[in-house]
């Protein structure tokens, strides 16, 4: 071995930088280190080995000691940059070497490559030529799977992932039976595709061609669920491939699906709008191989892709609370499909992975699986991100990642495996990348040719993944071409029955509609009784209340409650007494409390929602001196409900999206989610309009979800006043969901508890008060709460009783209704009433009519603090002029592009303005 000079540049530093660590602590570096340290002591009392280093005679050993270093830097290379090596795009060949992974880098050459050097970890350690260890890693790191893990900071995880990839070099051992199922599902789903590509020419159904590996590989987490402990799995994905999903994984029938691809096709007992069919959601009971039972819940979702990744979530941590799986996070699994542009374009996918160690969100680690078509739509990754890969995403909760070649499908299920086995042992999230293609255009009238002209005629000339895959069991005699045939024969008999039975029954008079009972067997659709105005019941005995005050100033024993908030809880004690005034803040408390006392769950999450962002709230206590945190409302009683409240991430879309879904899955919970501002409900205006407004009419399915959007002009600027009542409005329809602007605390707590108490459920958006939270007006007597019921209107108290004297009767919603009296009172107005519209949608109309008559002949004025072209009047106007017999008159601000003025001067200005037109105009 020549000698030659390391001591400068970075080989010094390395060598000081080693001597160091191994000075402080001989077993924090690699034995060859150690022992070379070890010797360097024992043979020079003085210098460091870098000085040492430029001494011929020590040349050789140095030079030895290094190179072992090196081929230990070399081992941590690949298996940080393997993947960078990989064949893992099916439509291109083997990557050229990569640059940083020569022997070059690390001072290595091939005339080293029958020497032995220690491995260090690898493998477990030993001693290895460099030429073996080379193959190996290229074996393990560069075939048809590129892993990235070494972003992972836990060490525990990571080792545990360095030993499961590298003690198998991801090469799949499956036995010939498992080959051959995989084989079929890869003929079941190309055969599927073809079908329908054939017979319904023209008809989008987007494609899986080019994927349908992803059949065999969720087929694969299935079968793997029993063996690792997950009983369910609540899944969710976008468009492409959904059609296949549901018949060759969920055993939807396949004349049940060939009907509906029929122009003619009207199915019986949808109650609402209906959707396409490959949005609509279903459930199924999947008997695996091994005879283990593994749920599966498909989440219906609309076309904004990544936007039902929270919903499942949500729905995900529901099925877990009714499973008892709420400590392990085993038995219920998410499972999310991706497309790789919306998965890399969509920030709903970032918000959606922050929840994946959070306390209120976390559901023990999801499965992701991205089908990466290399495309989205027309445009070229290039085009869509910035990063390398479309998962680089997941990074930033350090989520491991497989990129897998999608043309070798038992690469693709082997991976499939270990994620199951990886989420199942460390709780968290792992991504399967299944590189691939998309053999036709975004939908099936598309021409991908006229964008992607080089790109399309790869994919026209590429084999079929069956056709790669049989060829490959035969050559390895796991498989006859007999059998290969049998299978595609097999199938397309069964594809070819199931559109004649479907013809059939369109063809016939006496089942021309499928019967209620079997259009939706093994769908998610839920049909309830129709929405109605009955009052229900939603009082509580003054012994209820007294004990939920009582219990909300019970602290636990040296307990340091702040001065201030002691001061607001002692104050709820009084207010609990006979006689007492509960303000908006108590009232929630007391509907909370009595519906966990009586066995009704409660969930409350949102941004600041545990002290309440105008600190109204205080649910939650914090220690003065510990900072320990108390919530009183879970230790109301031994034998009461679960209370969860969670500050949550700093996200509307996602947060909403999870609590809706939790909403659907757990509907005996009462759910909220509270904005910080109502106007903050933008940032999850897709969920709003997607899910919660439409759900129902689209899919059937059912959501008690509530919304708290804090509403009301206080002259706080444009962007902290108004929650968009109009949009709420303008999405009313069959009675889709409620719209409430309150103006009680007990009127909140009775439409809290009457929200549990019917047998229907219905989304309530509640524009939640600011300024009245504190508003010495806006209190209720303690007794209200005790009898009576909601009020969704609520006549004049005074005027109510002489109706004759009235000349003018102004109706408003909301927090307008204080200013409007405070007018009155002020100006000494005797002849006006003014009547609330508690619950804007559905309006009582019957109730509305009653007072009309009621004031027959009076003037009718809709006051409103919004803009005209905002808040209720467009909407009700119309309706007012029907009930009352003339058209109302408008006051209010001027119509305005922006929601308020952000200049308190000017708010004052306009409301004053706004209260003189009320009752003179």
């Amino acid at each position: 071995m020549s000698s030659f000079s390391i001591a400068t540049g970075p080989n010094a530093e390395i060598i000081d930088v080693m001597y160091r660590t191994w000075l402080d602590n001989p077993d924090a570096v690699d034995p060859t280190w150690r022992a070379f340290f070890q010797g360097f002591s024992l043979g020079s009392n003085s210098g460091s080995p870098s000085d040492a280093a430029t001494r011929d005679s020590s040349a050789s050993v140095i030079v030895d000691s290094l190179k072992q270093s090196h081929v230990h830097y070399l081992i941590a290379a690949y298996r940080s940059l393997g993947h960078y090596q990989s064949h893992i795009d099916p439509l291109s060949e083997k990557p050229a070497p990569y640059s940083k992974l020569q022997l070059s880098e690390f001072n290595l050459s091939e005339a080293d490559l029958n020497t032995s050097f220690d491995i260090g970890t690898y493998l477990g350690g030993g001693q290895m030529k460099l030429k073996d260890i080379v193959a190996s890693l290229e074996q393990t790191y560069c075939g048809h799977v590129g892993v990235e893990y070494t972003h992972i900071q836990d060490q525990d995880c990571r080792k545990w992932l360095q030993d499961r990839i590298e003690s198998t070099k991801l090469k799949p051992t499956f036995n010939p039976a498992q080959k051959l199922r995989i084989l079929r599902h890869v003929h079941k789903a190309e055969l599927f595709e073809k079908f329908l590509h054939t017979k319904y020419v023209g008809q989008k159904r987007f494609s899986l061609e080019g994927g349908e590996t992803v059949i065999a590989a969720i087929d694969s987490i299935i079968d793997h669920c029993p063996q690792a402990g997950v009983e369910e799995i609540v899944m969710g994905m976008a468009h492409r491939g959904r059609l296949n999903v549901l018949c060759s994984i969920l055993r939807k029938s396949f004349d049940a699906l060939f009907e509906q691809f029929s122009e003619n096709y009207i199915p019986d007992s949808v109650a609402g709008d209906g959707d396409v069919k490959y949005h609509l959601g279903y459930e199924s009971v999947i008997t695996t191989p091994s005879g283990g039972k593994v749920e599966v819940r498909l989440a219906a979702n609309p076309s904004h892709l990544e936007i039902v990744n929270p919903v499942v979530e949500g729905k995900a941590r529901a099925r877990q609370r009714i499973r008892g799986d709420l400590d392990e996070r085993r038995r219920v699994m998410p499972l999310l499909v991706h497309g790789d542009a919306a998965l890399a374009g969509q920030g709903i996918g970032a918000e959606t992975l922050n929840f994946s160690q959070l306390p209120g969100y976390r559901t023990g680690g999801t499965v992701h699986v991205v089908i990466n078509n290399q495309i989205g739509f027309t445009t070229d990754p290039k085009d869509s991100r910035s990063s390398r890969y479309c998962t680089d995403v997941a990074k930033m909760i350090e989520a491991p990642i497989f990129h897998v070649n999608g043309d070798d499908p038992e690469a693709v299920c082997m991976i499939a495996q270990l994620a199951v086995d990886f989420r199942v042992r460390w709780k968290r999230d792992v991504f399967i990348d299944m590189i691939c293609y998309r053999r036709h255009g975004h939908n099936e009238t598309d021409e991908p040719s006229f964008t992607q002209p080089l790109l399309y005629k790869k994919i026209n000339a590429h084999p079929l993944i069956s056709t790669s895959y049989t060829n490959l069991l035969t050559a390895e005699n796991s498989l006859t071409l007999e059998q290969a045939e049998a299978i595609k024969a097999e199938y397309s008999s069964s594809l070819e029955e199931n559109l004649a039975k479907a013809k059939a029954r369109e063809a016939s008079k006496a089942a021309k509609r499928a019967k209620p009972g079997d259009a939706y067997k093994g769908s998610t659709a839920v049909f309830q009784p129709t929405y109605n105005h009955n009052p229900v019941s939603t009082g509580v005995s003054i012994d209820t209340i007294t004990r939920i005050a009582t219990g909300l100033a019970k602290l636990p024993e040296n307990f340091k409650i702040n001065p201030k908030v002691k001061r607001i809880v002692d104050a709820r004690v009084e207010a609990g007494k006979p006689g007492g005034l509960a303000d908006w803040g108590f009232g929630e408390a007391l509907a909370f409390g009595s519906l966990l006392i009586e066995g009704t769950p409660v969930r409350l999450s949102g941004q600041d929602c545990e002290r309440g962002t105008f600190s109204h709230r205080h649910a939650v206590y914090s220690d003065s001196e510990t900072g320990i945190k108390y919530t009183p409302l879970k230790n109301l009683d031994s034998n009461q409900a679960k209370f969860c409240v969670y500050n949550s991430l700093l996200s509307e879309a996602a947060v909403l999206g999870f609590d809706y879904g939790y909403s659907l899955d757990y509907p005996e919970m009462l759910t909220i989610w509270e904005a910080q501002f109502g106007d903050f409900a933008n940032g999850a205006q897709v969920v709003i309009d997607q899910f919660i407004v439409s759900g129902e009419s689209k899919w059937q399915r059912t959501s008690g979800i509530v919304l708290l959007l804090p509403h009301g002009y206080e002259g706080q600027g444009p962007e902290h006043s108004s929650a968009r009542l109009e949009r709420f409005l303008q999405s009313c329809a069959e009675d889709n969901i409620q719209v409430a602007n309150l103006t009680t605390p007990a009127q909140y707590f009775h439409i809290l508890r009457r929200q549990v108490k019917r047998d229907f459920k219905k989304p309530l958006v509640i524009m939640s008060p600011k300024s009245l939270l504190r508003h010495p007006s806006a209190q209720s007597k303690i007794e209200e709460f005790v009898s009576g019921s909601f009020q969704e209107i609520l006549d004049d108290p005074i005027h109510s009783a002489k109706p004759t004297a009235v000349k003018r009767v102004v109706l408003c919603s909301g927090k307008v209704y204080y200013d409007l009296v405070d007018y009155r009172t002020k100006n000494n107005i005797s002849d006006t009433a003014v009547v609330r519209i508690e619950q804007l949608y559905p309006l009582k109309s019957d109730r509305l009519a009653e007072i009309a008559k009621q004031y027959k002949g009076a003037r009718i004025v809709w006051a409103q603090e919004e803009s005209q072209n905002m808040g209720a009047w467009s909407w009700i106007s119309p309706q007012l002029q029907t009930l009352f017999g003339s058209a109302p008159v408008y006051a209010g601000r001027d119509a305005s592009s922006s929601p308020a003025v952000g200049i308190l001067a000017l708010h004052r200005i306009e409301l004053e303005n706004l209260l003189k037109d009320a009752f003179n105009l």
